[in-house]
């Protein structure tokens, strides 16, 4: 097996992070791009695996869509190949064959595209077998699964003849990602109409455009999380703004609870240590990806609180409540749902001197584990996870004057 170990380190000085891209505005203006008539500049895309394998994809165009352990890619590229009349098979790793897709798939037939599942009823692997023509222009699709789904639909739209009205049904989840969607779809020249939970997207083309991916702001949080659980330090991120379109931008208002002060500059966030005021509860609805990073955070730093709005952690690249519950307890900590839906974190209470963090292929446990060097010398399982959103991660922490050591057990 590989590791990674990671020195203990309690405090350190003025630091810079050069964050990577933003894998959430590459992965949708990749498709935009696909979509559009004419040569848009794009600038500053993901280095991350599921960018890449978005781009290798539609670049190569095979007859075989392998997105590998990509959910974003597979999601997107099945409405893509089903809305424009191709003849794809969509497949990934066991994992990825293990991710429900069936809410998509019934909305995409509703509309008329052909697609038959060549294993298990609801789940890839997918067989695409072309659009028959649009049937209808307004289709209903539950808002509390996955934003991914109604993403997908949407930047294909303005492509069919009659655009599309999708009505929301249920809690809205990640509302921010189908903000972030239609905001990009925006920016390349397409109107849309978003009140309650009715979504319009009148029939038109997109229009070439120079676009540049902001960083990205889940890839920050990790820093974030590090200097509340450090002793001191300052850190500046490098390409934030504070205009993002990113829902996972919210890290800057539960941090300011935890004790980081952010200031934005011109190229990017600085952060300082302040006093921790506490976070008694917080709804992850519209961020689940800060979940990991949170509950790790309050687990070091002594804060007890309530999560809610944890639904779509059960589907992602793990279990992520259940990873979680298993690495908190290494450290003395709880994840339990004393109530419905919401988690209740009792922080760490004795930590060893050494603890080894399981990953479960999942780079966001990996990341989000890592401000355990604030308080004990870490392992870190199969590191290389990281590589799915953030190849450069173990580089960056170099940065803070330790030297991650690669290991095979």
């Amino acid at each position: 097996m590989n590791t990674i170990v990671l020195p203990k380190k309690e405090s350190f000085g003025q630091i810079q992070i050069p964050l990577p891209s933003s894998k959430s505005e590459s992965n949708r203006v990749l498709i935009i791009d696909a979509l559009t008539k004419g040569e848009n500049k794009l600038s500053n895309l993901a280095e991350a695996r599921d960018t890449q394998t978005m781009i290798r994809l539609l670049r190569d165009d095979p007859e075989t869509l392998d997105v590998l352990d990509a959910g974003t890619t597979m999601r997107f590229l099945t409405a893509y190949a089903a809305l424009n009349n191709k003849q794809k098979i969509m497949t990934g790793t066991p994992r990825m064959c293990e991710r429900p897709i069936g809410i998509l798939v019934d909305a995409l037939r509703d509309l008329g595209a052909n697609i038959n599942y060549l294993k298990k009823e609801g789940y890839p692997p997918l067989s695409i077998e072309g659009f028959s023509g649009q049937k209808t222009s307004e289709i209903e699709i539950r808002g509390d699964v996955s934003s991914q789904y109604i993403s997908a639909l949407l930047m294909n739209a303005p492509l069919l003849p009659q655009g599309l009205v999708l009505n929301l049904t249920g809690k809205i989840g990640s509302r921010t990602y189908i903000t972030m969607t239609l905001e990009l779809m925006k920016e390349f020249g397409v109107d849309y109409i978003f009140e309650g939970s009715r979504i319009e997207i009148k029939p038109g083309a997109y229009v070439p455009t120079t676009f540049a991916v902001e960083s990205d702001w889940s890839g920050a949080s990790y820093w974030f999380s590090l200097l509340a659980c450090a002793d001191e330090g300052e850190l500046f991120l490098k390409g934030l703004k504070a205009d993002s379109l990113q829902g996972d931008a919210m890290i800057v208002g539960i941090m300011d609870q935890l004790g980081v002060q952010s200031e934005f500059r011109e190229t990017g966030i600085s952060l300082k240590k302040k006093e921790v005021r506490g976070l008694p509860s917080f709804d992850f609805t519209h961020c689940p990806d800060l979940a990991q990073t949170v509950a790790v955070t309050c687990a070091l730093i002594g804060q007890t609180s309530e999560f809610s709005g944890l639904e779509s952690l059960r589907i992602k690249e793990t279990d992520r409540i259940d990873a979680l519950q298993k690495e908190l307890a290494k450290i003395g900590a709880l994840l339990e749902e004393r109530k419905e839906g919401v988690f209740t974190l009792v922080p760490a209470t004795k930590i060893p001197a050494k603890v080894k963090v399981a990953t479960y292929d999942d780079h966001r446990m990996a990341m989000a584990f890592m401000p355990l060097i604030t308080k004990t010398a870490l392992e870190i399982e199969e590191p290389d996870v990281v590589n799915k959103s953030y190849p450069s991660f173990w580089k960056h922490c170099a940065l803070l004057g330790i030297q991650p050591k690669h290991s095979n057990d």
